[in-house]
């Protein structure tokens, strides 16, 4: 008897029909004649799900008591006594009820599979253990019940079941997942927009990573090595020379004729360590391949062109794009190239395209084999052994009795060059082998004391000796200088990596904050890893200007590049300078991958401020237009209305009664209102944009400011639902209590007459919401966001009732406060505004929305 196979239905959310699939599946699998049964399947109420359970048997459950209630939980026993050949358990992540067989359901599915009967279950995404922390972070709720990844991955088919979430929004509104009463509690909490669409990613993006696994799993058990373009993916092959950038732009241009097109970038070291690539350029070369939206990838290998396919096939990779040699002609009797031996070898399945470029035949340089960097007292001990120890072991040999013989001897010497080698290098051992052969013949080769042997056999042996120790020291030199530089390989591997790292994590963001703090940790960076005193970024405009600091570090930092120690030219008008010692030639490599990484980040930073500044130009203008714009109107038309009762109560040829006279003053008095309120939005703009709102934040009760901001609008006009347990907030009570204002004024303004609008507060996390519900025409979703932008009056709002700053100066207000606030549809009609603020110090702990799975799955 086999195992089960296990079918499972994934969501983002309750509500997408999971549920509702897997029975359809059922009755498909009846119509055919399958065996199935539900095991376990709660409709919760919908008529829908509840209709499809018709027709289908139903295995009986089993009834347990815990804490005074009774309750039902699937009879594992009754199933496997049944034994239908595909069994229904719905929500996968439940938890059992104390005194079940199991602790989880999911247990209850392992006992089931192990019995041979097949099982449709339905799960959604949050409920994966690996993913708690993740949904907990957009939703603000902790998943109690969760599934180990490892059973849902070893699924034998996962199906998704998917839903955008405005679509799921209005399947709640209409009431097909929720009763009534919980259906506005659950827009407003778990299913807003925002957090349905962040787990509707998590979902997909879930998915297709268990369909990349299922492929690279199906090709290696199948042992196929061709390409499937399931998607274009294009491997670049770089070289560290100055055609990388445009393969790199080439191959971003291909990506982009089709949909979904990804580009690796890939380097290709050999593992001896010796390489002719520039490092600052392969830095350039990896920014630009970030910055256009793809990978850089470093891999080790002896043979370049097996590597790079070998690379290319493992990624699933649809074409390569390589550049045309560097090579001059002579130089082909080596070999015909990496190009041409990639296009062989690539097979049909995988393109290859030879890119031209400026240094094509312009010669590309060979690998430089450094030797190990000794000290100066190593070399002269090397020196001292390799010289002077076979002179001293000569006369030693020539005071001792006893013969040892001339292979013996030999032995002998052939120590003293080894010596030579691990302590001076190749030099003194080669000084060693000759003149230990020269020894040997004058002293122990008969005839002695002459250069000349009478035995041919003593010929070939010191011949071999020779040899035998050349040999010998070369091979230790040699390992010696690769131990020397894998040391020195794996400690530059780690300043690199920290150098990349510490970009990636914090360059962007805090460039767009101001300032220079990348820039100088980057620079500090450099002066502790090259133990400098100062270190300076210099740059000039041309080659007549001056040389100015753009970042610099340490006490006297250079203000030239002649003035420094050490200085690295980036690009023709940039250098790195550094103080305070000599740098050897080897350290210039990594020193040269931080000056351009420097150069980089200072780009960027630049690019950034620009932008910025663009921006807030382009703002200004926008808000100056529409100011124009505001006052020629809308600020004139109070003053005419005040202008007009004035010149009317002055008339002196009409006689005005008292009633006529109130209604002039009071008049008169509206528009007065109506300009300050207009000039305080206007003078509260300006300070928004100035950037001189500095609120005093301090824990303050929501019930004490929102009705002090009800003071604008009628009476009865708003009701109020702000429980009394609820935690303080902090935030700056005068301006909390103008952006109330103006969000409530707004909203009597729109809602209909005789239908109040709703302010209402709750908790959920560390935060707490107040949400003000109107009843009006609402907001379409395109125009969600427009609604904050200064001067915005949408829809048939009348000329004269604002000049659209309430808003704007409302949100500006609330961010001051680290706050935030979003439009949503009003279930049955109309707009919700949400403030969200941060709770004080000691708040309560967050409330469970009732959008649990557990209260109603799909």
């Amino acid at each position: 008897m086999g195992r089960g196979k296990l079918r499972i239905y994934l969501g983002a959310a309750p509500g997408v029909g999971k549920t509702y699939a897997m029975l359809a599946e059922a009755h498909r699998r009846v119509e055919r004649g399958t065996d199935c049964a539900v095991a376990f399947v709660e409709h919760h109420g919908r008529p829908r799900t509840e209709v499809l359970l018709h027709g289908l048997e139903q295995i009986r459950r089993r009834t347990i008591e815990h804490r005074g209630g009774r309750f039902t939980e699937m009879d594992v026993d009754a199933v496997l006594e049944r034994r239908p050949a595909v069994a229904l358990v719905d929500e996968l992540a439940h938890t059992n009820v104390p005194g079940s067989r199991n602790a989880k359901r999911w247990q209850d599915v392992e006992e089931l599979l192990a019995a041979g009967i097949d099982v449709i279950s339905t799960l959604n995404i949050q409920h994966l253990e690996s993913l708690g922390d993740v949904v907990e972070s957009i939703t603000g709720v902790r998943q109690r019940e969760t599934v180990p990844d490892e059973i849902v991955r070893h699924a034998d088919q996962i199906e998704l079941v998917d839903m955008s979430p405005q679509a799921l929004r209005r399947r709640m509104a209409h009431g097909n997942i929720y009763t009534p009463d919980k259906v506005d509690a659950a827009l407003s909490n778990y299913f807003r927009p925002g957090n349905l669409t962040a787990l509707r990613e998590l979902a997909l993006l879930w998915t297709a990573d268990r369909v990349d696994e299922h492929l690279r799993q199906y090709r290696g058990e199948h042992n196929i090595r061709s390409t499937w373009q399931a998607r274009e993916r294009i491997v670049v092959g770089l070289t560290g020379g100055p055609e990388g950038r445009t393969l790199i732009r080439r191959a971003v241009r291909l990506a982009e004729k089709g949909a979904g097109g990804e580009v690796l970038a890939v380097y290709i070291a050999r593992s001896d360590g010796l390489t002719s690539a520039s490092p600052k350029e392969l830095a350039v070369q990896r920014t630009l391949v970030e910055d256009l939206g793809g990978s850089f990838h470093h891999v080790i290998g002896d043979d370049v062109p097996s590597a790079l396919l070998e690379f290319a096939r493992g990624v699933n990779a649809t074409q390569i794009v390589l550049g045309s040699s560097r090579r001059k002609t002579w130089q082909y009797v080596f070999g015909p190239g990496v190009g041409a031996t990639v296009a062989r070898d690539s097979g049909p399945d995988l393109d290859v395209h030879i890119v031209t470029h400026e240094a094509v035949a312009k010669g590309r340089g060979l690998p430089v084999a450094r030797g190990a960097r000794l000290g100066r007292s190593r070399i002269i001990w090397g020196w001292m052994t390799g010289v002077a120890g076979p002179a001293l072991l000569t006369l030693l040999l020539r005071h001792v009795d006893a013969d040892l013989g001339l292979a013996n001897n030999m032995l002998l010497f052939l120590s003293l060059t080894v010596a030579s080698a691990l302590l001076g290098g190749l030099y003194p051992s080669l000084a060693s082998a000759a003149f230990g052969s020269l020894l040997l013949n004058w002293f122990f080769a008969p005839p002695l004391h002459r250069f000349t042997i009478a035995d041919p056999r003593n010929i070939v042996a010191i011949a071999v000796f020779f040899g035998v120790a050349v040999s010998v020291a070369s091979v230790v030199d040699l390992a010696a200088r690769r131990t020397h530089q894998a040391a020195r390989l794996r400690a530059e591997s780690e300043v690199l990596s920290f150098l990349a790292g510490s970009v990636l994590r914090v360059g962007v963001p805090a460039a767009q904050h101001g300032g220079e703090t990348v820039l100088d940790t980057l620079l500090e960076r450099v002066r502790e890893t090259f133990s400098m005193e100062s270190v300076a970024l210099l740059e000039r405009a041309s080659d007549v200007e001056p040389w100015t600091r753009a970042a610099s570090v340490g006490p006297t930092p250079a203000a030239r590049p002649e003035e420094a120690d050490v200085d690295m030219p980036v690009g023709d008008h940039m250098a790195l300078a550094l103080t305070g010692r000599v740098l050897p030639a080897e350290d210039r490599r990594v020193l040269g991958a931080f000056a351009a990484q420097a150069a980089v980040v200072l780009d960027r930073q630049r690019l950034v401020g620009e932008a910025e500044e663009a921006r807030g130009l382009a703002e200004r203008n926008k808000i100056r237009t529409s100011l124009l714009a505001a006052v020629s109107h809308d600020l004139r038309t109070p003053l005419a209305g005040i202008k007009a009762a004035v010149s009317s109560l002055r008339a002196d040829d009409v006689q005005w009664s008292e009633e006529d006279r109130a209604e002039l003053l009071a008049g008169i008095e509206d528009g007065a209102d109506r300009l300050d309120h207009l000039v305080g939005n206007l003078l509260d703009m300006s300070r928004l944009q100035t950037g001189t709102v500095t609120p005093l934040i301090r824990a303050v009760d929501l019930d004490e400011v929102v009705p002090m901001a009800l003071g604008g609008v009628p009476d009865g006009s708003v009701e109020l639902d702000i429980p009394e347990s609820l935690p303080m907030v902090s935030v700056d009570k005068g301006l909390l209590e103008r952006a109330v204002a103006n969000i409530v004024e707004n909203a009597v303004k729109y809602s209909p007459a005789g239908t109040p609008v709703v302010a209402s507060a709750s908790t959920l996390g560390g935060r707490v919401e107040l949400r003000v519900v109107d009843r009006g025409p609402g907001v379409p979703d395109d125009g969600k966001e427009r609604i904050y932008e200064p001067f915005q009056r949408l829809g048939d709002a009348p000329r004269g009732s604002g000049v659209g700053l309430g808003l704007a100066v409302a949100r500006g207000f609330v961010e001051a406060m680290d706050g935030t606030i979003t439009a949503e549809d009003t279930p049955g009609g109309g707009l919700t505004m949400v403030l969200t603020l941060k709770a004080a110090t000691g708040a309560a702990p967050p409330t469970t929305p009732p959008s649990r799975e557990k209260a109603g799955p799909s």
